[in-house]
């Protein structure tokens, strides 16, 4: 016993002095003694059972004791800010008590082991409850809710976003409630494509074909019903990095093209899949056969590179579904982040989905361009640019773009007044003409990277006389839901301007005084960080993020790049993503799914970014240094994470949330999947702890009052109850997923199906290449 107690004293001295250390420099910075003097307590306690003095068991349960009311102080009941707070001072407490009575003591129970046992059972208890959910939204009485009406008439899943609106809104209601329990995996299928890169595809599905892409733009058609292989298109498609395709087009032309009449056989090419490739090519090919329409551009081929100026390898392609509206085609385009002023423009244009000639192009630029840039000029480089879907409304005849930010995202000065005025907008474009109607800016003068990522959704909002008000709903990274009129661009919920920071930025750079914040929405979020919502795995981890914090410069949401690095949160990967929203316009409800991990980034100056940059090389997804030529500096983001790997702020590190429309509140909020396939340093602990973890890809929403989801961090596709949140079903997937899920109704046998493309969660290094169908036996 006297050998274990001189082992615990020595564990103990240390844990003394790293909190006492960490604690003084914290203290240093003018934040909480708590540290120090914990720490001190520790040393101390720890030379009194190196000496078998009982002293030393009861000082480390004074501390446990009087760490509960300042944990409670500093974070509320709020389970997660708690967790790393007090377990370690009750473990500690435990062991310290039940080793300190003496040999005699065995024979008889004695107060000091009794209280062993009692922080024994509250560190149980501690962990038994972060293997359930936590910070939990239920919806009130004010939510009416009422079960959507489903007819199950098969009806083609034929974009993106299920129709041009963007809802992903299914009105199939066979698979339910009552039924999801007994989902159950109908087929599968294996795409081939483990090449670097994310599966992020939404498949199609017209009839009875399902239409599914690869990470590399392998196209794959597959018999609805059983999962079986009808034909496959590979493009060859090759890109340095950002391999993805997040989904497909289609066009059903009434009749064949009179060019194409004499040379193919009656109906082909009538039903196309458009495709976008990473390599910037416009690809149609016959839905039947997977053939290239001979008659589209140059044998099924567009090259979109035409008219941008230099392309470098990577600097420009196309990972979003690209939009399909009446006869056209719309797409804009991917550009690699930082690296250059004057990089491919981002222009949006429109070809004809029947010959693939070019109709119309705009400019922001250059607005007297409307189809092809002057002789021996190209479209205007480094515009803001569109790299996520549009939606479209075919009655209004607009084709609604949300814009990126014109690259350098980090360095405004000297940017264009043109780019400026069109950074973060969502722009409304005449449908025949590509001219702008509105636009509606979410960030002014944006050098945060806060791109609106996601495709709008068109809702119809009703006006309480019996009609409707034509409605787009936009996400954006900031977490703020912008809610406008999309016949004028003019807010349904309000909008105010508010006063941001004008400190920390490079002298010559010139803030906006004001940023617009959707004031009658709910924000998903976006919380003020401070030093008290640090967290940590541990007290000690928890400990170091909190000095990190006071080291960092934070001055709110709108914290400018600097030469010092900053916070930035929401970060640059969101908020709300590119996976943007689903609706059930029954009951007028608005299902997301957010990220909430802060970046940081510093402005590196040019003569110091060559040495830098070798110090910090960039990682796999785009973030590190980047060179921004062109301009003084170079820029450093990257995610930020604690010593062990884990965010730094304290869960929910992601959530599902329903919006309530019709009172402009959040109806349900859950955390996002579990810990289960993660662990600190990248060890995976195999604890489905429901944390709430950073979510991709988006939701679907059915006319069962159900939700599918599974853009999580452990290997789940998840239905819930889109009254309550509750999880109603779960199915274990060989991979994580980041792909969206879609549903469909065969028309050959009735049976509705859930589907989704499995081929690995963010930030795991597990792939796979899995389209997975799921339905009711």
């Amino acid at each position: 016993m006297v050998i274990v107690s001189r082992l615990f004293s020595v564990l103990v001295i240390l844990m003394g002095l790293g909190l006492a250390i960490g604690g003084a420099q914290l203290v240093w910075l003018q934040g909480s003694p708590y540290y120090l003097l914990a720490g001190a307590v520790l040393v101390v306690a720890a030379l009194q059972i190196w000496r078998g003095r009982r002293s030393g068991a009861l000082l480390l349960a004074v501390l446990a004791v009087l760490t509960v009311p300042w944990a409670l102080w500093e974070s509320g009941a709020d389970f997660w800010a708690l967790f790393p707070r007090v377990m370690a001072p009750f473990a500690l407490a435990a062991i310290g008590l039940w080793l300190a009575p003496s040999a005699s003591d065995v024979t008889r129970p004695a107060p000091w082991r009794v209280g062993g046992v009692v922080f024994a059972l509250l560190f149980v208890m501690g962990f038994g409850l972060a293997f359930m959910p936590h910070g939990v939204v239920r919806p009130d009485a004010s939510m009416a809710y009422q079960l959507p009406t489903g007819d199950n008439q098969p009806v083609d899943w034929s974009a993106y976003g299920r129709t041009t609106e963007g809802r992903r809104d299914a009105p199939f209601n066979q698979i339910n409630r009552e039924t999801v329990g007994k989902l159950q995996l109908a087929w599968s299928y294996r795409t081939g494509d483990l090449k670097p890169g994310v599966d992020q595809n939404t498949p199609l599905q017209l009839g009875d074909t399902v239409y599914s892409c690869t990470r590399n733009d392998k196209i794959i058609a597959l018999d609805a019903d059983t999962g079986k292989e009808r034909w496959t298109f590979d493009p060859q498609a090759e890109s340095p990095f950002w391999q993805r395709c997040r989904g497909l087009g289609h066009y059903r032309a009434e009749a064949v093209a009179p060019a194409a009449a004499s040379t193919t056989s009656e109906g082909q090419c009538r039903d196309r899949i458009i495709q976008t490739t990473i390599d910037a090519r416009l690809i149609a090919l016959d839905a039947r056969t997977g053939k290239p329409c001979e008659d589209f551009g140059d044998k099924g081929t567009v090259a979109l590179s035409q008219n941008m100026g230099l392309v470098r390898p990577g600097f420009y392609f196309q990972t979003s579904a690209p939009l399909v509206a009446r006869d056209l085609i719309v797409v804009g385009g991917w550009v690699v982040d930082n690296q250059m002023r004057g990089e491919p423009s981002g222009v949006i244009r429109a070809f004809s989905a029947r010959t693939g000639e070019l109709v119309w192009a705009w400019d922001l630029g250059n607005p007297d361009t409307t189809r092809l840039p002057p002789e021996g000029q190209t479209y205007t480089l480094g515009t803001p640019n569109m790299w996520t879907t549009a939606s479209y409304d075919d009655k209004l005849g607009l084709i609604y773009a949300p814009l990126g930010n014109a690259t350098p995202d980090y360095y405004g000065v000297g940017r264009p007044a043109h780019s400026d005025a069109y950074n973060a907008t969502l722009v409304a474009l005449d449908v025949t003409t590509g001219r702008p109607r509105w636009k509606f800016q979410t960030v002014h003068h944006d050098i945060w990277d806060y791109d609106l990522p996601s495709q709008p959704a068109l809702i119809d909002l009703p006006d309480g006389q019996g009609g409707s008000t034509p409605a787009v709903l936009q996400t954006t990274k900031r977490g703020q839901i912008f809610l406008l009129n999309r016949a004028t661009g003019e807010p349904l919920a309000e909008v105010t301007e508010k006063p941001v920071t004008q400190e920390g930025a490079v002298p010559e750079e010139k803030l906006s005084p004001t940023q617009p914040y959707s004031t009658g929405m709910p924000s998903i979020g976006a919380e003020r960080l401070s030093e008290q919502r640090m967290w940590g795995m541990t007290m000690f981890d928890q400990l170091l993020c909190r000095i990190e914090f006071r080291k960092l410069r934070y001055d709110g949401d709108f914290t400018p790049p600097g030469l010092v690095r900053s916070i930035q949160h929401p970060g640059n990967v969101g908020g709300l993503n590119w996976g943007s929203v689903s609706v059930d316009t029954a009951n007028q409800r608005v299902f997301l799914n957010d990220i909430r991990v802060p970046s940081v980034f510093q402005l590196v100056p040019r003569d110091d970014y060559a040495a830098f940059s070798k110090k910090y090389p960039p990682v796999s997804d785009g973030h590190g240094p980047s060179a921004q030529l062109g301009t003084p500096y170079g820029i450093y983001t990257n995610i930020w994470f604690s010593a062990l790997g884990v965010p730094c702020v304290q869960p929910p590190f992601g959530t599902l949330t329903a919006i309530d429309l019709k009172t402009r509140k959040v109806a349900w909020q859950v955390p996002a999947g579990t810990a289960q396939q993660l662990g600190p340093m990248g060890v995976k602990l195999n604890m489905p702890m429901p944390i709430g973890m950073p979510t991709y890809a988006g939701t679907l929403s059915t006319a069962g009052g159900l939700v599918f989801f599974a853009g999580f961090q452990d290997f789940y596709l998840r239905a819930y109850d889109a009254q309550t949140g509750a999880e109603v079903w779960k199915h274990e997937m060989p991979v994580g997923s980041s792909a969206t899920p879609m549903t469909y109704v065969s028309p050959k046998t009735g049976k509705q199906y859930i589907v989704i493309s499995a081929g690995g969660a963010a930030y795991s290094p597990e792939r796979g290449d899995y389209v997975l169908a799921f339905a009711l036996p």
